[in-house]
């Protein structure tokens, strides 16, 4: 398996690739950095993880309209957000993931 090197939100990842698949990796890279750097920019969510967890929820999301997601996984949710969707959105997704994470797991 091949190492490549990507950048996602500022910061330097290596990553293992299969050969033959450094396109659609780095597709999905530019597609996950697009994401995260939309939340980043909103202004309204600063941690790394938070953002993070929001931008798959939203590709998850999109993968779902698309009908390529895999069947979700027992436990799993995804939220009907997607990046163009507006703030208040955002926040509603914020609420759902501390409500799941309960007090201790809060990420902010």
């Amino acid at each position: 398996m091949k190492q490549i090197e990507v950048t996602i939100l500022g910061q330097v990842y290596m990553l293992g690739c299969p050969e033959g698949g450094e396109a659609l990796l780095q597709a999905a890279v530019a597609g996950v950095d697009k994401e995260m750097t939309t939340i980043r920019d909103s202004g309204k969510v600063k941690a790394r993880e938070r953002i993070a967890v929001l931008a798959a929820l939203n590709l998850a999301y999109q993968l779902a309209e698309r009908g390529q997601a895999a069947p979700p996984r027992a436990g799993a949710a995804a939220d009907p957000t997607s990046a163009g969707d507006s703030g208040a959105d955002i926040e509603g997704l914020l609420r759902r993931v501390d409500a799941a994470l309960g007090d201790d797991g809060r990420l902010l």
